[in-house]
């Protein structure tokens, strides 16, 4: 059954664009950027057709009460966790919702989706993770679920605060890899710093990976790097603010998708966001 809603979240190429749309999870005020309003945030992803949204038990419903066949699929996030402000908590945590697949059933979900957070001096948070995994992982196979897990390496919070994201590729192969070995069907993994080393990520996975956008960037930057990572064996992208923070959230989208799934180069893509 797993099959099935894979299906549903890639293309015939085995392509798939997902839009993180779930950041309200976290309790940071500069992540709700573009999303203050999640009905209109929705209704216009929505439009512009992606293969998958992404979004919290809170939410989903808005999604998934649009009325067709042709809306994207649902990618529910199952975890909430306060590791990304400015300043840390004393205390950190990684909280997996109640029930979180039997609730992707009823919302007609295709995937779950999940952390695997390594912040430098804290195991703790390391070990939640990998318990949160290891609970949805025998929910997922009982149930037919996709479980995509998201390894995310941070640097030290006082060199980035807030999103601290780590591109040592020598970082991420081996969190990939532990995630792999914990039984995700998908990852949703960070670019490296170098992009054309990124096939060291895709080979090391072995299964389809989806790398994220992280913080706002240039649309250039985003357009060239998404261009980059398909030309490296990514299998698709995850992003969030880089979509709907932009002025034209739409043709960013549509952009995204002609460079996924037809092929198109930085230039075309330009040129869908001039329209």
């Amino acid at each position: 059954m797993k099959k099935f809603r894979m299906n549903r979240l890639f293309s015939k190429k085995g392509k798939c664009l997902d839009v993180a749309i779930d950041h309200g999870f976290f309790n940071e005020k500069t992540f709700l950027g573009g999303i203050e309003n999640m009905e209109r945030a929705i209704h216009s992803i929505v439009e512009a057709q992606p293969d998958a949204i992404q979004l919290t038990i809170g939410q989903a419903e808005i999604l998934q009460n649009i009325p067709g066949k042709d809306k994207p699929a649902l990618v529910l996030r199952t975890d909430v966790a306060n590791c990304y402000n400015p300043d840390l908590p004393e205390y950190m945590f990684s909280q997996l919702i109640d029930d979180p697949v039997e609730q992707a059933i009823v919302l007609d979900a295709a995937c779950v989706v999940v952390n695997l957070l390594r912040l430098p001096d804290q195991p703790e948070l390391a070990h939640q993770c990998i318990a949160n995994i290891c609970t949805l992982k025998s929910m997922c196979d009982r149930y037919g679920m996709p479980l995509m897990v998201e390894p995310l390496v941070m640097q030290p919070n006082h060199k980035k605060g807030g999103y601290m994201v780590d591109g040592d590729i020598n970082k991420i192969l081996p969190l990939v890899r532990q995630a792999c070995e914990l039984g995700a069907d998908i990852i949703k993994a960070d670019p490296c710093d170098n992009i054309s080393e990124y096939h060291r990520v895709i080979e090391i996975a072995g299964r389809p990976v989806l790398p994220r956008g992280g913080g706002k960037a240039p649309e250039q930057e985003i357009l060239q790097r998404t261009y980059d990572l398909v030309q490296q064996g990514a299998s698709g992208i995850v992003y969030g603010r880089n979509i709907v923070q932009h002025e034209k959230p739409m043709h960013m989208t549509r952009a995204l998708m002609a460079i996924l799934h037809e092929g198109a180069d930085v230039a075309e893509a330009v040129e869908i966001l001039r329209r």
